[in-house]
């Protein structure tokens, strides 16, 4: 199976400008491609996960990935898919942010001696000014074309600003300056992307013609990769600080079973013949395809040492022992009253539940245990004695918990 052909089977790819190229440019280790990265935190997320393993992929068979952080176009907001501009950020903030990105980045890519770069568009973008941009690339952008994409068009009810209306001119000359300076032909996105992106290829058609416009591919991700990184919670952070190795196990040890053959075919590198093989398992056996990728990803991201820490301690927590991996709340002099605390009051503490009133219905609807015993009064305390030395497990639902000690 070529590289093309494996990208088909494990569902990565969306939708492409011209198969034949991209096909002949990967198989043969010849794409230069980018993906964008918005340093709109100090961490990525498991929604950049997709973009993260196919340029894994694509190294792996000779090809050469840049990540392209957005300092320059973090600088405005993005309307793509979204109603509300972004929070504008300072130059440091962006720089702290682009820094913390290419470390994560650096478990999934090689950068060493020119296999990989990463490039910040503030570095072209920046230096920009208004009568080049309006001479340079006004002219080959149509007004009445841009507001057809969909992109737009979810903003035209309350008012589009212009600032946020040159996010698609920017992100397009991107492209253009990643063709002339670094021989990028080739560029990767998600849906929420796509007009943008192809702009990015009309510009270097119209800008340096026919024969550039030939080598430049434009590739639509699968959009179930940003839908991963999307919880009731929050997203789940790549930074261990913010998601522990045993969260970010859980997060992908609980993914429904409709989705947990997709995202071993399109997020882990395991054959695709093994994974073929657990389309027969049923029942029980998905819970073990849910270890496998839970495994997996963790091993990925936070290393062999940690992964088989998160699965040890979650399979502890099944059978109701005491996890040392288990994410654990402590509890200081100031949280009792009396050498006590109440369950809601724990919950609170915990991060179980954000708000009191929440606490408050979630043992109501039976939803609430201590050491596999249900709760079910709401006026329910812990005493300070009763907990014991290595914690007790305070649950909430069937994915929640937290280990309870006392500092």
């Amino acid at each position: 199976m070529t590289v093309y052909e494996e990208l088909q089977a494990r569902g990565l790819i969306a939708q492409v400008t011209d198969e034949e190229e991209i096909r002949e440019l990967v198989n043969n280790g010849k794409a230069t491609f980018y993906i964008g990265f918005d340093p709109t935190a100090d961490s990525l997320h498991v929604g950049h996960f997709m973009a993260l393993c196919l340029m894994k992929r694509l190294q792996m068979a000779g090809n050469t990935p840049i990540a392209l952080i957005g300092g320059g176009t973090g600088m405005i907001g993005d309307p793509s898919g979204r109603s509300d501009m972004r929070q504008m950020m300072t130059v440091e903030t962006i720089q702290h942010n682009c820094e913390c990105f290419k470390k994560q980045m650096s478990r999934f890519i090689d950068f060493s001696d020119g296999k990989a770069m990463m490039v910040n568009n503030a570095d072209w973008l920046m230096n920009l000014n208004y009568i080049e941009v309006l001479r340079e690339v006004g002219p080959h952008f149509s007004v009445n074309r841009m507001l057809t994409h969909e992109c737009y068009k979810q903003r035209m009810e309350r008012g589009l600003t212009f600032l946020e209306f040159n996010y698609m001119i920017m992100q397009s000359y991107d492209f253009y300056m990643l063709y002339q300076k670094y021989g990028c032909n080739m560029q990767f996105g998600g849906d929420d992307q796509w007009a943008n992106m192809l702009g990015g290829t009309e510009l270097i058609r119209r800008k340096l013609g026919e024969d550039a416009y030939a080598m430049t591919i434009t590739l639509l991700l699968n959009s179930e990769g940003k839908k991963m990184g999307k919880t009731q919670s929050g997203a789940v952070w790549l930074d261990p600080n913010k998601t522990s190795p045993f969260d970010f196990y859980q997060y992908w040890r609980n993914v429904a079973d409709a989705d947990v053959l997709k995202c071993l075919r399109m997020l882990t590198f395991l054959p695709l013949e093994q994974i073929d093989e657990m389309d027969k398992w049923e029942g029980s056996q998905l819970n073990q395809a849910k270890e496998i990728l839970a495994y997996e990803l963790t091993s990925l991201v936070h290393g062999e040492e940690e992964a088989k820490k998160a699965q040890e301690g979650a399979r502890a927590l099944f059978s109701m022992g005491n996890a040392a991996d288990m994410p654990t709340t402590e509890l200081t002099e100031e949280d009792f009253t009396e050498d006590a605390i109440d369950v809601i009051s724990l919950l609170v503490k915990a991060e179980l539940v954000p708000t009191r009133s929440e606490g408050r219905r979630a043992i109501q609807q039976g939803g609430v245990s201590i050491d596999g015993e249900k709760v079910t009064d709401i006026y329910h305390s812990v005493a300070k004695a009763d907990i014991p030395e290595d914690g007790l497990v305070l649950k909430r639902g069937k994915k929640k918990f937290k280990k309870i000690c006392v500092k």
